[in-house]
């Protein structure tokens, strides 16, 4: 038995010198009665000159480490002295009660962040933009998510637009990068948007579908319709919005007739075969030249499966990676007014994570259009 203790010791010793400390030298008995001062581990948060692989795997995962901010409870605070000085904000969204197939993009936030983890690792310059977006001047900061209800889908969508509302109503201008979610949540943004500019945007929409299917009652409230809505309302600039990348099936032509109604431009995503990067880039801007910042919404089925598996409504024949970054880096000096990301839905993703990073990629090209094309002031006398 003494032997035992001995050896049992010894082992403590190795493994855990800290418990080690509370056995007694001579018996080597563990008394609990011995308390050891807690000593906290050190904060290695470097800063972006100083790269270090520990700062990618400790503390609170947000977006590429940036500070986290609670800008809900600061922008709700009626006290002025908390003065809200944020430029870019990123804010999740988890809501996927209105997908019309797979569920799951209520972690679609979470898997973002984990995905951006080294986004900032080498320093943050992005090098088809030529421009760190973290060395702006610019306040970026993550706001973390809005609360909502997974039980009431309208609850949920009532929350999120007063959650924008307040956020876009500061006298600064703040912009946010939402992180979804399915792509329902671009409807209660949008909304929020009219609520304190008074006035539609254009809209650069990416995805697999259109959006703007009409829904069959007046209290349907999806994904597949919210474009639909938000064009009725007066939320999108007729003749100044337009959908890329789309390939799903259609009830019949009359679809792409209603969208046209509705007054959208479209680029298929087969179209690319045709007239390439180049020359979807010339139609985007074409499209909405003119006609003031923009809302850019890029849903992950954009890409094809093979590039983003983990998305609600995976269609085959999608883009690549690369020819959605190259397509993002044409709009270089277009400004934009706020942008989302929507249908990361990580249960369906591989083991590497793949969908995650695609859309951190993505999100940090989104920021860095942002920071060099930054907007002081945004004309609502214009419709």
């Amino acid at each position: 038995m003494a032997k035992l203790q001995v050896t049992l010791a010894s082992f403590i010793l190795t493994v855990f010198p800290r418990l080690a400390a509370r056995l007694n030298p001579i018996t080597h008995v563990f008394n609990p009665d011995i308390v050891l001062p807690i000593q906290p581990l050190p904060h290695i948060y470097p800063d972006l000159d100083t790269p270090a692989a520990t700062s990618i795997f400790s503390g609170i995962t947000t977006f590429a480490r940036l500070s986290w901010v609670d800008c809900l409870s600061i922008a709700n605070e009626s006290d002025s002295s908390r003065h809200f000085d944020i430029d870019v904000g990123f804010l999740g969204v988890p809501f996927d009660t209105g997908t019309s197939y797979r569920p799951g993009a209520r972690f679609g936030p979470s898997a973002i962040r984990a995905g951006s983890r080294r986004t900032a690792l080498a320093g943050g310059y992005n090098v088809p933009l030529s421009a760190n977006p973290f060395k702006s001047g610019l306040k970026i900061v993550d706001c973390g998510d809005v609360p909502l209800s997974p039980f009431d889908n309208r609850l949920a969508l009532e929350t999120i637009q007063d959650a924008y509302s307040i956020l876009f109503q500061k006298e600064n201008n703040p912009w946010f990068i939402s992180l979804g979610g399915d792509s329902t949540i671009n409807l209660p943004i949008l909304r929020s948007i009219h609520k304190v500019y008074s006035s539609g945007v254009p809209l650069v929409h990416f995805g697999s579908r259109l959006d703007t299917w009409k829904p069959s009652s007046s209290r349907e409230v999806n994904h597949l319709s919210s474009l639909y809505r938000a064009a009725r309302e007066g939320l999108i600039k007729n003749g100044s919005s337009i959908h890329l990348a789309h390939r799903t099936a259609l009830f019949s032509p009359e679809d792409y007739h209603q969208d046209e109604q509705l007054g959208f431009s479209r680029i298929e995503a087969r179209d690319i075969d045709k007239i390439g990067v180049t020359g979807i880039i010339s139609k985007i801007r074409q499209t909405i030249e003119g006609a003031g910042p923009i809302y850019l919404s890029i849903s992950i089925d954009a890409l094809d499966p093979a590039h983003a598996p983990a998305t609600s409504n995976p269609e085959t024949g999608g883009w690549t990676l690369r020819e959605l970054r190259s397509i993002l880096k044409g709009l270089d000096g277009v400004p934009i007014l706020s942008a989302s990301i929507t249908e990361v839905a990580p249960a369906y993703d591989t083991s590497a994570e793949v969908t995650g990073i695609a859309a951190a990629d993505i999100i940090f090209d989104i920021l860095t259009l942002m920071t060099k094309t930054p907007i002081t002031t945004v004309d609502s006398s214009s419709d």
